[in-house]
């Protein structure tokens, strides 16, 4: 069976892929193939470079994510282009590695990806699993494991989807706002649910 496993900011999605991985599943993580697709000696690197500069790049040929993201940040039509070239590449690199993954007979192949409802992706992926926490936990969490004061963390939060959208187009929410015990819980119920059949 595959699976949608997406979830706000600071919500803990990380903590639920990790959780499911323990019990058997092969977690494909969107992050993972984005860094893999500009890996240096792929086509992905070479697009990017072709695209926006030799200044893309950091003393030893790789990627340099900070100055990539100067050169597109505020400039809308940069953004684009970017996306242009990623977004395919991500795509097609996703659906080859979740093949392999469904070949190795996990009883759970999970795809793991922040953006997924945002991209409008996320019906190519149910059932859809939504990490969620209230917001003053994302807050704390943020300034805690990014060293970040509360307007910063604030504003991180505000800029993305607000979590509930993302819940209420989910088939099952994993709240991962009260303990440990708590969310453990809630991943057997959904492994039991999702493994036993059930979806």
């Amino acid at each position: 069976m595959l699976i949608g496993l997406t979830g706000g900011i600071a919500c803990g999605k990380s903590t639920v892929a990790d959780a499911l991985r323990a019990r058997g599943a092969v977690i494909v993580d969107a992050d993972q193939v984005a860094r893999d697709v500009v890996a240096p000696g792929t086509p992905g690197l070479a697009a990017v470079v072709e695209a926006f500069g030799e200044g893309v790049l950091d003393a030893d040929g790789r990627l340099d994510r900070a100055a990539l993201g100067a050169r597109v940040f505020g400039d809308e039509m940069a953004r684009r282009r970017l996306e242009g070239i990623l977004h395919p590449l991500i795509a097609q690199e996703s659906m080859v590695q979740l093949q392999t993954a469904a070949a190795t007979g996990a009883p759970l192949v999970v795809y793991d990806a922040a953006l997924l409802v945002e991209s409008g992706r996320a019906d190519l992926f149910r059932p859809l699993v939504v990490v969620s926490a209230p917001e003053a936990v994302q807050r704390e969490r943020l300034m805690a494991r990014d060293g970040l004061e509360r307007p910063a963390a604030e504003a991180r939060i505000a800029a993305q989807m607000p979590v509930a959208e993302k819940a209420a187009v989910a088939d099952h929410v994993v709240d991962n706002g009260g303990d440990r015990a708590a969310t453990e819980a809630q991943i057997d119920a959904l492994w039991d649910r999702l493994v036993g059949g059930a979806a």
